[in-house]
């Protein structure tokens, strides 16, 4: 796998060299609901390695940011629990579109429109690279998981399910 072809900047990007964080650009060919393993097949990377990036809302309508493998789920009600909320949910698209400030498919945690409390799924901190949106569709950087605690305080929970449509093992990852 190598780095594609540069894709002009994004809030997201405009983020990472103001705080001169070093990545790697990834493009693949977008595909409506493809989701993150399509986007991991397309690039040759394990799809566990992919991070999602999800807008929720808690039971106050309070947006929240969740980092998740690709290959897993959340679990809202353990999130729930972890975040001090009743309950949480994930926002309509065109609500989360708002919070973000980017298109379904193409949100990054980077340059958010509005400061949300971001939230990652403690084991993606143990990988060594990471692949996320960087604020389009079709477009992944490459970064060192840190970053997601360094520059946005991210709070790491335990609240990866298996996804079930796939199969995978995220159980076995962790």
């Amino acid at each position: 796998m190598s780095a594609s072809k540069h894709v002009s900047e994004t809030p997201a990007t405009q983020m990472l060299k103001k705080h001169k964080v070093v990545y790697s650009e990834h493009t693949y060919n977008y595909i409506e609901h493809g989701g993150s393993n399509e986007a991991a097949r397309q690039l040759g990377v394990d799809p566990h390695a992919v991070v999602k990036t999800l807008i929720l809302e808690d039971d106050r309508a309070k947006p929240q940011v969740v980092l998740m493998h690709g290959d897993c789920e959340v679990s809202m009600k353990n999130l729930a629990r972890q975040a001090n909320a009743k309950k949480m949910q994930p926002c309509q698209p065109a609500v989360a579109c708002r919070h973000s400030g980017y298109q379904i498919g193409g949100t990054s945690p980077f340059g958010t429109r509005k400061r949300m409390p971001v939230f990652v799924e403690q084991s993606v901190l143990a990988l060594p690279k990471i692949y996320i949106n960087g604020g389009r569709r079709g477009y992944l950087i490459g970064i060192d998981p840190k970053v997601l605690v360094t520059l946005l305080q991210a709070h790491p929970v335990n609240v990866a399910n298996e996804a079930r449509h796939n199969g995978s093992a995220c159980a076995e990852h962790s």
